[in-house]
């Protein structure tokens, strides 16, 4: 259970940290659309382990099409992603099969289903993250066959470094060209250096996503349930280490005024659009036509090699150190994993508004 999201563009994500393989099944992609195993593993590529200021973890995450796709396009059958775990080294887990790891799932896992994979994690790892990233790949390629749509995020935070909000648009080619995907040059280095420092001390730092997306025309997500933005923030506060999620102006609104924070419409340039952008482009639960804007947080990598107090399953009071390969800042890596979850939830809602209005609406 709880292993699929969406409602007409469904995706299954299945495997293990230290299984044979992970991957994902997506089911509901529309026929004819060009799909890629390129396309998909430059996606993967920007998730994968051993970068710098990464987990050591070497795996190539080289994506295999097994199903759905002929002639590189969709069939409107299952798709079926599979990536292989090549460098897993288990061993580095050993002494922890009889301990509960600090602010780790292993404790809720066991008292669930009285088994566990205590193989890094097992199924609740960020390595689960491989198949929605693939899938996400496949969403973006659907999406963008009809609209202009792009997703686009970032960090903005490690700790209490923080960048400046952008005024425009964000390059993607600025984001990957940072060791810790943050477009602000000048914030970026006093990120690298803040890890650096985290990772000397053994410890570790969360951190913050911030993600933009245009081009979604007005009228999609549903009014009470399915509201948009809550299936966002369904999605992403489903990825590893997600504690936070606000669109818009969040929890500031909460120190605002109506007469501030309300969005005038306005038309111009032959289309009704809004002043500002306090709603974060969906008010109440569609979209309105402006800019998506949400921010993610991410905590602080669970596992760290300084010793912390816990017990054995037995309830046997234990000092650990964690040893192994680990991320100091989860947040860097889940940059794409934002993205992917993005457009999982926009390509479902897509269909959704056509399957409900018998139409698509029209691109501005």
């Amino acid at each position: 259970m709880g292993n699929t999201i969406g409602h007409l563009f469904r995706v299954t994500t299945f495997g293990e940290s230290h299984g044979p393989a992970v991957g994902c099944l997506v089911d509901g992609c529309p026929p004819r659309i060009p799909i890629l195993a390129e396309d998909i593993q430059r996606a993967l590529d920007r998730r994968k382990p051993g970068q710098p200021l990464t987990s050591a973890r070497q795996e190539r995450d080289a994506v295999r099409i097994l199903s759905g796709v002929f002639e590189n396009r969709s069939l409107g059958t299952p798709i079926l992603l599979v990536v292989e775990n090549t460098d897993p080294r288990s061993r580095d887990y050993d002494s922890l099969k009889d301990v509960f790891r600090p602010s780790h799932a292993d404790y809720t896992l066991q008292m669930k289903y009285g088994i566990r994979d205590h193989r890094g994690g097992g199924r609740l790892s960020g390595r689960e993250t491989v198949g929605r990233v693939a899938a996400g790949a496949v969403a973006a390629r659907f999406l963008r066959e009809v609209y202009p749509v792009q997703v686009t995020a970032w960090i903005s935070a490690i700790g209490d470094i923080r960048m400046a909000d952008p005024a425009g648009p964000v390059d993607p080619d600025s984001i990957y060209d940072s060791p810790v995907r943050c477009p602000d040059a000048q914030a970026a280095e006093r990120m690298v250096e803040r890890l650096d420092g985290v990772s000397q001390a053994r410890d570790s730092i969360g951190g913050l996503v911030d993600c933009r997306i245009s081009g979604v025309p007005a009228g999609w997500g549903e009014p009470v349930f399915d509201k948009l933005h809550a299936d966002l923030g369904k999605a992403v506060l489903s990825i590893p280490g997600c504690k936070g999620f606000q669109i818009g102006s969040g929890f500031a609104a909460a120190a605002m005024t109506g007469s501030r924070h309300n969005d005038p419409f306005q038309a111009a340039g032959g289309r009704i659009g809004t002043t500002t952008n306090f709603s974060g482009g969906v008010q109440g639960g569609i979209s309105n036509g402006e800019e998506i804007r949400f921010q993610v947080a991410f905590k602080p990598t669970p596992s760290i090699r300084t010793a912390q107090r816990t017990v054995t399953k037995e309830g046997l009071p234990v000092e650990l150190e964690i040893s192994g390969r680990h991320d100091p800042c989860i947040a860097v890596r889940a940059v794409p994993v934002v993205e992917a979850m993005a457009w999982i939830i926009l390509a479902d809602h897509c269909l959704r508004h056509r399957a409900m209005a018998g139409r698509l609406p029209p691109a501005d």
